[in-house]
């Protein structure tokens, strides 16, 4: 019965991830999550309780991944700013992949049309980007007039900004063309001594390829 739950739960989640991404969340209605995972309004009830504790569950799903993503940053031997990167390129990935990642992103943007505190994802990556340029900062790698905490926040914000635009830019340019451009300008920065393209190739060539 709990194995039946689960799978029941599972299911009405990324029914609701998928229309909050095409929809949006006042455009969606338990009905229409009915309809799309094929359960009763009576088990989204029995399960979420409304659809704003479902949006919740969306949006929270989308940190379960996290500790697999933030991985990359812990491992030892790889330069701050080189592990900062492929740590951006995992969270992007994610937001364009992964449907649940996605709706939580847009769940976030909507924030104020649902009663209920969607919870953010920038506190966690701004720590994780803070923690990696204080540790470039120490190994003489971070250019002397970058504020580790300060630049993270903006950093974070223009990321996020990257990757929820990048769809609605003219032509429909991939996501990784984008963030191979964006961290050649931010790298210029960042570095002591500027070499974006040496270190960007780097970063791409520890980044695990999908099958």
């Amino acid at each position: 019965m709990q194995d039946r739950a689960r799978a029941t739960r599972r299911a009405l989640l990324e029914s609701a991830a998928h229309l909050f991404v095409e929809r949006g969340y006042a455009g969606t209605s338990v009905n229409d999550i009915s309809d799309h995972s094929g359960k009763t309004s009576g088990a989204i009830y029995f399960h979420y309780s409304s659809k704003e504790k479902l949006a919740l569950a969306v949006a929270r799903e989308q940190f379960a991944t996290w500790p697999q993503l933030a991985a990359s940053y812990a491992a030892p031997g790889i330069p701050p700013l080189e592990k900062l990167v492929v740590l951006s390129f995992g969270v992007a990935r994610s937001l364009s992949e992964d449907v649940v990642a996605r709706a939580g992103a847009r769940l976030w943007a909507e924030r104020r049309g649902i009663e209920a505190a969607v919870p953010t994802p920038f506190d966690a990556w701004a720590l994780a980007a803070t923690r990696l340029l204080a540790q470039a900062r120490t190994r003489g790698e971070l250019a002397a007039d970058v504020k580790p905490s300060a630049a993270a926040v903006t950093l974070v914000c223009a990321f996020f900004g990257l990757c929820t635009l990048t769809d609605d830019l003219p032509g429909g340019r991939d996501w990784t063309e984008q963030l191979d451009q964006w961290w050649l300008l931010a790298l210029k920065s960042l570095q002591a001594n500027p070499d974006p393209t040496a270190l960007l190739a780097r970063a791409r060539a520890r980044i695990p390829v999908r099958p």
